[in-house]
């Protein structure tokens, strides 16, 4: 049976990759792209988001959610829940209608599309005829009113959707009961909204586009009452008693209508324009919601004065003499209320106010006092700022995670303490195993700190680097303050806020010590702050260090953007991450790498002209490295620089294909008549096939130039405490990768802890290693004499790991992007070496020493590399033999964004952007998986079903 094994074939370890490699995408964390629609169901407590991209979520108590995609990818227009079913009626831009339900599979509820329909008109109709305006799901749970452009209202059954064409109440039908001279047949065109009686189902209310508004007997197939108004209708809303209704208009007034007992034309009540006599925008939407002490609470969207307020994206809030508008930074797509849907409750009273805007999730709390803002525990913003670099961080120790914590609560001091109103559903998922951190960077240079230990991805705290410097804008300014007169009264609310006071403060690297409670980040202008943790607000001097990475070398002329201008003197700061050490690199390139040891005390930071060493006890530059070569005058100009010169881009392009010609034809042998070479040449590619064929993982690296741009960019730094001079002795050490292939290695001296502030902190080059293939060295990594990756700094102080064996060799792995290449320490003489294919262009992305435990056995785990590749796919190859165990793909070769944002985990997971404001989250590992698993159950149904079932109440059944 040998012979029939593949070469390197091993049933056992075959069998032991199954326990210990999967892959799965698990979960979607952020705000969904795009949102293009919004429902509620009160029966369930359960939130619906559609997106332009056919996408539809829900979301209920924190923990539970669900995921469909319908496969037109089609535009979500309107989402509906059924009154008191697990169903809901979505409709597509494409004018489908599609039937999801939440079923019980495996213990726990799953969304599924049950059936799909579109609505078709008679042959030879135009397509308005049957194009669906409005959605009615009936109160029975067995029909749905479908209003369309051309004024027919179609009843389709369900869940077969079944055209019932009997019940079509047809434009010639309403007409034959209004007379006629109050309206023609144009007043019958285009339904723009269906209402349902509160308290009578065989009555529905009907409003046209042309202000015709008529309350419709469906037994009886005739209109009970018309309403004329005089401006366009945007939308209709029945108060809960059903005596009343209002109509929201284009001219930005509404109109309260009373239903009389007899048969004739209602005059309106009352007309308003909220925020009139000047033109008004359309109010799109409205509520009018009864109260306890007789005041109602008045909300629409929309109705601002144009001229002056035309590009507010507001809802205003009316109650008594309070009036706020509520002003967001991006469009508002929908929004529903959250009170009573009790059958016996004689008032609405309204508790929360839920709006979903292009760009986030906002909730209102009705009942506090000044109406404050509901933190969300789910459906952050994380593109509030756009994010330009992330950091994971595994397994924090509760004394960080608790006191993070606590600098987070003390900046949601301003937010409400209502419980989060949305808590349909149970979530079933077992408890996280451990507290995880997910650091983003952000454009506006703030760090933001996620609980993403499970599924809700929760804003712990935010850290501000801006009061360092001098901005335009002044962080004690308040955006909401308002004066007593103004008017309108509008108030900012939501986080997202997409410019920025200066891209300088980009954050670009974060690097958290989660035993030291030290933090680094560093910016786009060649800021390095490094903090620590304070639990009090403190006023202090940051202390400033400059770092010329140029050495006064001549001939080098920065051409990018100044560095920030600091304050001067003492700063105020907040609880929590407090700068006390300012690194500011000259020329005030973006930080590329960085590195912190906090048992050293020591910051290493690289730019695309060098690296340097910074000891942050003593506030002493140890020293830098100039890395640039003659060539790199790209690396001179700056990344917010216009002049970058195209001409020199394509004149490098053309050398790298002569060259890579020439080699070729070297390669395949000079001279020689036409005909031997065109026989060398077919004896070379079949040789390159045979190669190919045999070694499927391997391929010819071609050697790069020393002239390629950027080859002085510093890719990695690395501390380790290893053997660099010789055997007998190891020695701090700080490693350092470039663009161009070269590995510096600089031995350190760090005086023992009794003498660490009286002597400094000294280094020496050991070591430089020059690849021939010249790629860009991504990752270094140094192996004790187990083959085991060396301890974190202070992991074994806290005895989180074993100590790393200094008695057997150690080895130097150099991940680059075409290769992985071990090097026996600390002769640096090569030991081993993986090719990485090249058959489409692959090249290493990321790489991460990542733990994978067996799910069969808690006794088993070991060390491999996780590889992301230019491809989007990811490779995990063994320790220290450096052997291919398996390869999936995860994320399209298109999104370069995409790639570019993956960070893994410690323990085999991962996150990346699908959007500018979701990471989607996946799995290497089978122990380590973390996705929803929750279960709704079907409430009781109420014994009165003729309560207001519109899907924008909220059964206020859970204390």
């Amino acid at each position: 049976m040998r012979r029939f094994l593949r070469p390197g074939h091993d049933p056992v370890r075959e069998r032991l990759k199954r326990d210990l490699f999967q892959f799965n995408k698990t979960v979607e964390h952020g705000f969904p792209h795009q949102p293009s629609a919004l429902g509620y169901s009160p029966f369930l407590r359960l939130m619906a988001i559609g997106t332009r991209s056919g996408a539809i979520k829900l979301y209920g108590a924190p923990g539970v959610e669900f995921m469909g995609l319908h496969e037109e990818n089609n535009t979500v227009m309107q989402i509906h829940f059924i009154p008191d079913q697990c169903q809901l009626v979505t409709l597509l831009d494409d004018n489908s209608l599609h039937l999801w339900s939440l079923k019980q599979h495996g213990g726990a509820s799953e969304l599924r599309e049950e059936h799909r329909f579109t609505l078709k008109g008679p042959p030879g109709s135009p397509p308005s005829a049957t194009q669906v305006t409005a959605v009615l799901p009936h109160s029975s749970r067995e029909v749905l009113y479908l209003g369309t452009e051309s004024g027919n209202i179609f009843v389709v059954e369900l869940p077969s959707f079944r055209v019932l064409e009997d019940r079509t109440i047809t434009p010639e039908a309403v007409l034959q009961r209004i007379p006629e001279d109050n309206c023609n047949r144009r007043s019958c065109e285009l339904v723009e909204a269906l209402r349902e009686h509160p308290k009578n189902p065989d009555q529905i209310l009907i409003g046209y586009s042309r202000a015709l508004i008529v309350l419709w007997d469906l037994q009886n197939n005739k209109a009970i009452h018309h309403f004329l108004g005089s401006q366009q209708l945007e939308n209709l809303y029945w108060q809960r008693d059903g005596s009343k209704f209002i109509s929201c208009h284009y001219d930005g007034s509404y109109t309260q209508w009373l239903v009389s007992s007899d048969n004739r034309q209602s005059e309106p009540l009352e007309n308003t324009v909220p925020y009139g006599p000047f033109p008004c925008k359309a109010i799109s939407k409205i509520y009018w919601q009864t109260t306890k002490n007789g005041l109602p609470y008045i909300i629409f969207q929309g109705g601002m004065p144009r001229a002056s307020y035309g590009d507010r994206h507001s809802i205003s809030v009316i109650h008594g003499s309070q009036q706020t508008a509520f002003d967001f930074t991006s469009r508002v797509i929908d929004f529903f209320i959250i009170f009573s849907s009790d059958p016996a409750a004689e008032f609405d009273d309204p508790s929360a106010l839920v709006v979903l805007a292009e760009e986030e999730l906002v909730v209102i709390d009705l009942k506090s006092a000044g109406w404050p803002a509901v933190h969300p525990p789910y459906l952050a913003s994380l593109h509030c700022s756009a994010i330009t670099c992330s950091h994971h961080v595994s397994n924090i120790p509760l004394k960080l995670w608790e006191r993070i914590i606590s600098a987070g609560s003390k900046q949601n001091i301003h937010y409400s303490s209502m419980p989060w109103p949305i808590d349909g559903g149970t979530n079933i998922a077992p408890d996280p195993p451990q507290r995880d951190l997910l650091l983003t960077g952000h454009e506006d240079g703030t760090v933001r700190f996620w609980d993403a230990s499970g599924v809700c991805l929760h804003l712990l705290y935010k850290l501000s680097t801006v009061r360092v410097f001098l901005t335009d804008a002044d962080p004690n300014d308040n955006m909401n303050t308002l004066g007593e007169d103004e008017w309108p009264p509008l108030r900012k609310v939501g986080t997202f806020d997409p410019y920025s006071d200066d891209p300088r403060l980009g954050i670009q690297k974060i690097y958290l010590c989660k035993y030291s409670g030290y933090l680094a980040v560093a910016g786009t202008a060649g800021q390095v702050l490094v903090m620590e943790l304070n639990d009090e607000d403190a006023e202090h001097v940051v202390d400033h260090a400059e770092a010329d990475l140029l050495q006064d070398q001549e001939g080098y002329r920065w051409k990018g953007h100044e560095k920030l201008k600091t304050r001067d003197g003492p700063v105020r700061f907040e609880a929590g991450f407090q700068p006390f050490v300012l690194v500011q690199c000259q020329p005030p390139a973006v930080v590329t790498s960085l590195a912190l040891h906090s048992e050293w005390k020591l910051v290493a930071f690289g730019t695309s002209h060098g690296f340097g060493l910074f000891d942050h006890q003593q506030k002493r530059l140890v020293f830098v490295k100039c890395t640039l070569h003659p060539s790199d005058q790209l690396a001179l100009e700056g990344p917010l620089s216009r002049v970058k010169s195209l001409k020199k881009s394509l004149r490098q392009s053309f050398r790298r294909i002569r060259r890579s010609r020439v080699s070729s034809r070297k390669r395949r042998g000079a001279g020689g008549n036409a005909s031997e070479v065109q026989e060398a040449n077919a004896k070379f590619d079949q040789e390159a096939l045979q190669e190919m064929e045999l070694a499927p993982v391997q391929r010819k690296i071609e050697a790069r130039s020393a002239e390629d741009s950027f080859t002085g960019f510093v890719r990695t730094l690395y501390f380790a405490d290893t053997f660099l001079r010789d055997s007998s002795r190891h020695c701090p050490s700080l490693w350092a990768g470039t663009n161009g292939g070269t590995v510096y290695a600089f031995c350190l001296r760090v005086p023992p802890a009794e003498r660490r502030m009286d002597e400094p902190v000294r280094a020496e080059q050991a070591k430089e290693i020059q690849l021939m293939h010249r790629a860009p060295v991504v990752g270094i990594l140094v192996l004790d004499g187990r083959s085991t990756p060396l301890p974190e700094p202070l992991e074994v102080a806290h005895d989180l790991s074993k100590s790393p064996d200094m008695q057997g060799s150690h080895q130097l792995l150099v991940v680059s992007e075409e290769q992985f290449k071990v090097f026996t320490l600390p002769k640096v003489s090569s030991k081993l070496k993986l090719k990485l294919t090249a058959l489409e262009g692959c090249r290493v992305r990321k790489v991460t020493v990542a733990n994978f435990g067996s799910c069969k056995t808690d006794d088993y785990s070991e060390n491999d590399l996780a590889v992301l590749t230019n491809l989007g796919d990811i490779q995990i190859i063994s320790l220290p033999f450096l052997k291919l165990q398996i390869r999936y793909p995860c994320i399209r070769k298109e999104d370069v964004s995409g790639i570019a944002s993956c960070v893994f985990t410690k323990y085999g997971q991962g996150f990346y952007l699908i959007s500018p404001s979701e990471f989607e989250r996946f799995s290497l590992s089978t122990k380590w998986l973390v996705e929803p698993r929750c279960i709704v159950d079907m409430p009781e149904v109420t014994s009165n079903n003729h309560v207001h079932k519109s899907g924008t109440e909220n059964a206020a059944r859970k204390s």
